[in-house]
Formats: C-alpha cells, structure tokens, sequence
C-alpha cells in the first residue's frame, strides 16, 4: 500500500489494478475496487481536508464553484491514464468522489457474451429497444456495444443523447454523432426533439428519465427511427409501471399504446461476479411478439413473464435459464445464482 499520493498517481494504480472503481472518502484509504472486493490503496486514512482536497482536484474551478453551490457534481475526465467518470459529491459534511474507471473503447457483443438475441435488436431499422436493470448494472456498456455494432455494420446516422458521454465512438460504416447534456444541448427532451431534425437512422437515449422524454422517444420509434435507451427497473415485468409512473393519469392509456406499438425488445441485465474473479451479465430477454404487444395493451403485465419462459423460439430468455447457464458452465457460483435467483421466483 502507498501513502497519499495525488489523482493522476491514484488513477495510473487504478488501471495497474484493473479497477472499476474509485472511492475517496474522509476516514478511509483510497479504495479501489476489484471484482467484487474493495481494496484499500493507501495506508493512512484520509482527513477531511485530504478527501477535499483529492476530490476538488477532479474539477476545474469553475467546477468547483457549481459544486459548492449544487452540493454534487457529475463530470468526465479523459487524460493520459484513461477515461473516468466522476462524481464529487459531500457526505456527513465531508467531501468525497467516485470514480468510474472507463473501458477505452466500447466493448462488442461478442466481447460482453451477450445472447444472440443482441445482434436481431441491433438490426432493427425501427421501435424502441430497452436495456433494463438496476443501477450499475452494465446498461450503459450494452447499449454501447448495439451502438458499436451498428456502426460497424451498417451505413446509418446514429445521434446519441448522453449525460455524460461515457464511451467515444469513432465512425466506422456508420456516422456517429454524441451529444452531452449540459455541455451540447440543454436536456434530453430538447436534444431528443432536434434529434428529430437531423435525419436520424439510430436516435440513443442515456436514459428514459422523465415523461416528455419518453412521450417523444416512443412516438419517434412508432413512426420510423429505430430508438435506443436503458431503463432503471429490477425486473422486467415492472416495465410497464415504470414508465406509465412518469406520465399524468390522463395519458397513460395513450402512453400504454405507443409503447406497445413501438417496442421490438427489451434486455434485462444482472451484473454479477465471475468465479474467475471478473463479471459477467445474466440477461433476461423480451420480443416484442403479438402476444406481448397485447399484454401490454391489455394491462396484464404479470402475463410478461410467462411469455418470456414459453417463448424461446422467438428467441426470449428467462432470468432463470440464463443464471442456469453460467452455472453449468462454472462461470458464476452456485451461491451467486441462488442470491440473485431470490428475486425472480414467483
């Protein structure tokens, strides 16, 4: 373990460590974590002042003023270390950051073992495809990942709306187009609505996070741009609930509608540790068939579930069956499976 040492020497160690994770906080070491562990960096403790001090470095100091005044900041960094994400933000008075270690390109279906169901969606020339989970759960790499194969693929204008941009695509067969919120547009929905005028093929969302957004997003899918976003949900029969919560009760018929007329498919994802010490992602896989475009209508949205487990043939995926998977193939451990498994069972 290191004494105290400055940002660039913390993130050179992190990428050394192949961390995921930074945590500086007031009366901890430096903590990096690896794989499922956190693992202490320095030996002494950090200070108040010291975690201030490692923390404000992230930031510029016109930066640093909008921190004082928001109370949390959220900001990218790229230099000769890598790509990190990094939010700084006061806890029990103290400041302190957390610093996400950046793969340095998108990584591809293949790379994230991904069912084959991933390279249909990524095909589709039109709807909405979802990446759904829980927080920190890998989304924002998957969609990448349909980004990055898009773009190798096909000669399309993909223009993505992210808050911040966390991989850079370089053009490829496609034209890649990134928007920061903050930085080149103002919000998502006013991003998404110009996206509209830019002869988008591909539009990408970060995140569906509030209901003009989603109106917008799934009335461009419904009328001919293929869509992709991620969705914060812990399962995928909450689907529906989740996105009808962000609308007035006045419009959520009308929502439920175009949601069933625009979706063509939803990915599920569970990040969970490998056996050999890294992750892999267990996926849950919704076609958008006839049958679930009608439950959706139809407000039985428990009946999703069902679908997906009778469904393989259209190339649907149950939770269960893919946890089964990775234990068969000693990818993840039993007590893995059955931790996660706790959540799916009826």
């Amino acid at each position: 373990m290191l004494s105290i040492i400055s940002i660039p020497e913390i993130m050179k160690q992190a990428m050394a460590f192949k961390a995921t994770d930074i945590h500086i906080c007031c009366g901890a070491p430096v903590i990096f974590r690896v794989a499922r562990d956190l693992l202490p960096l320095t030996k002494e403790h950090l200070t108040a002042q010291q975690s201030r001090a490692l923390s404000l470095e992230l930031l510029s100091s016109d930066q640093v003023a909008q921190f004082e005044r928001t109370l949390d900041y959220d900001t990218m960094m790229v230099n000769e270390n890598g790509r990190f994400r990094i939010n700084v933000g006061f806890f029990n008075g103290a400041v302190g950051a957390t610093i996400r270690v950046l793969p340095p390109r998108p990584k591809t279906i293949r790379e994230l073992n991904l069912p084959e169901v991933a390279y249909d969606f990524a095909s589709q020339t039109k709807g909405l495809i979802l990446i759904t989970g829980a927080t920190s759960q890998g989304k924002t790499t998957t969609i990448a990942s349909l980004i990055d194969e898009i773009n190798s693929t096909t000669k399309k204008h993909i223009v993505t709306i992210e808050d911040p941009i966390e991989y850079v695509h370089v053009n490829k067969k496609a034209i890649v187009r990134q928007r920061e919120v903050g930085r080149d547009t103002a919000s998502f929905s006013a991003s998404l609505r110009a996206a509209l005028r830019q002869d988008p093929d591909v539009i990408v969302i970060g995140e569906m996070r509030d209901y003009e957004t989603i109106k917008i997003a799934l009335t461009a899918a419904e009328t001919g741009v293929m869509v992709l976003s991620t969705l914060h949900i812990i399962s995928i029969d909450k689907i529906i609930e989740r996105i009808l919560s962000y609308a007035p009760s006045d419009d959520q018929g009308h929502l439920r509608y175009l949601l069933a007329d625009s979706l063509q498919g939803v990915l599920h994802q569970e990040l969970l540790p490998a056996v050999d010490g890294g992750k892999r992602v267990a996926c849950e896989v919704l076609v958008a068939t006839d049958a679930v475009r009608h439950i959706i209508r139809r407000r039985g949205t428990h009946f999703l579930r069902d679908v997906i487990t009778t469904g393989k043939k259209e190339g649907m995926q149950s939770m269960v069956d893919s946890i089964n998977q990775l234990v068969e193939d000693d990818v993840i451990s039993t007590d893995t499976a059955r931790a996660v498994l706790r959540n799916y069972s009826r």
